[in-house]
């Protein structure tokens, strides 16, 4: 299946009553750093904290009967595992979520407070590996990026932006396995051809800028930046096409940067990202010298699941870092 504009705007229609239509704002105080017009996108406010349940029930409710009767099931150890439990439940569905070992408790815990029923594998690529043998079962697998139905789902977020700034001409986004900014990226430029979307990935997470290098799909041997929700161990073939054809390219930055972006929206926005998400505004600084006084530049910040506990380990360890 390829991806259209109606295929966005009646995802848009079915998930409608059971998402939150985020706000975009304008930023004085983003503006001014950036030296042009910029707007936050603010879907960390979301239900579940991120973009990822749009894609979930867009998904979900296209189940047919005998599809339902089994349950779903998926691979995650960031925000789609909290999206799928939560369609999960607000569709009366079985969810299973398979999940590396080293995901954070914090997603372990509200996977399951959402009611799915959580397996671990040793790595993101076993339990991805495992999950054939569910579908075979009967399982009807929602991949987290790799499927038109879920970027469907996740691009709705591009009809708002600019419903909401139509005077938009740049948008920065995150990329994990390019599902989102695909999806995004299609909304946008089907109505708007001129907007340039600009990818986004954290060292350790980059396997979309090291596709695009390649011109072919790579897959990172481990994913080592803290931007854990950016973890996907390699696009697709159809994201990888899809993103050589929509984005103006991905700007990789490194962890210190995200967080540093992380703790300034925190202080000056009041807003608590993740790094997947403040990695926005550190790309955005290393892009400035492509926004002019004139444009119109949105800020995608995508997720907010960034428990306070890591938050507490970053700041000090920034601080630490230029202390020395």
């Amino acid at each position: 299946m390829s991806l259209s504009l109606r295929d966005i705007q009646g995802a848009r229609q079915r998930i409608a009553p059971c998402i939150r239509r985020t706000p975009l704002s304008p930023s004085t105080t983003l503006s001014e750093r950036l030296k042009t017009n910029v707007y936050v996108k603010l879907e960390l406010f979301q239900k579940t904290g991120s973009f990822k349940v749009r894609g979930a029930f867009n998904k979900a409710l296209t189940l047919k009967p005998e599809e339902r009767e089994r349950g779903i099931v998926a691979v995650s150890g960031g925000n789609h595992a909290q999206a799928v439990a939560y369609a999960a439940r607000a569709l009366d569905l079985r969810a299973l979520v398979l999940m590396p070992e080293s995901t954070p408790r914090n997603y372990v815990d509200a996977t399951r407070g959402y009611g799915a029923e959580v397996k671990f594998a040793a790595t993101a690529a076993a339990a991805f590996s495992e999950v054939a043998e569910y579908e075979r079962q009967g399982w009807v697998y929602i991949h987290p990026f790799d499927d038109p139905l879920v970027m469907a789902g996740q691009g709705t977020v591009g009809l708002e932006i600019l419903e909401d700034a139509p005077q938009v001409t740049d948008i920065v986004i995150s990329v994990g396995g390019g599902g989102f900014a695909c999806g995004l990226a299609t909304a946008v430029k089907s109505l708007k051809p001129g907007v340039r979307v600009w990818g986004v990935e954290t060292e350790g997470a980059d396997c979309m800028a090291k596709s695009l290098a390649a011109g072919k799909v790579v897959t990172l041997e481990a994913i080592t930046s803290i931007a854990r929700t950016l973890g996907a161990p390699a696009p697709s073939e159809r994201t990888l096409e899809m993103a050589q054809r929509y984005l103006e390219g991905v700007t990789v930055v490194p962890d210190s940067e995200a967080i540093s972006s992380l703790l300034f929206l925190l202080e000056r926005l009041k807003v608590l990202t993740e790094p997947a998400a403040s990695c926005t505004l550190a790309a955005a600084d290393r892009l400035r010298g492509q926004f002019s006084p004139d444009r119109h530049v949105v800020l995608v910040l995508c997720g907010g699941n960034f428990a306070v506990s890591d938050l507490a380990k970053v700041s000090s360890e920034l601080g630490e870092a230029a202390e020395s």
